[in-house]
């Protein structure tokens, strides 16, 4: 039997409604991608791999803010 790991689906989903125009997004068309990437963030955030974007996102955000201080 075969089953998909529901973050792998909205992921999938993702890069498919990105690939789309901006001009041919309405106002709910891109509220819907929003709460769906939301959901993906949130199923992925305690996996090893959320733990590791968030530990990238966190080093370049610190040498960002240490870059940008006198």
């Amino acid at each position: 039997m075969l089953t998909i790991n529901v973050a792998v689906l909205l992921a999938v989903v993702i890069v498919l409604r990105l690939r789309r125009r901006t001009q041919a997004r309405s106002r709910l068309d891109e509220k819907l991608t929003v709460i769906v990437v939301l959901v993906f963030g949130v199923l992925i955030a305690p996996t090893s791999f959320g733990q590791g974007v968030l530990n990238v996102v966190g080093q370049l955000a610190r040498s960002v803010t240490q870059a940008g201080s006198p």
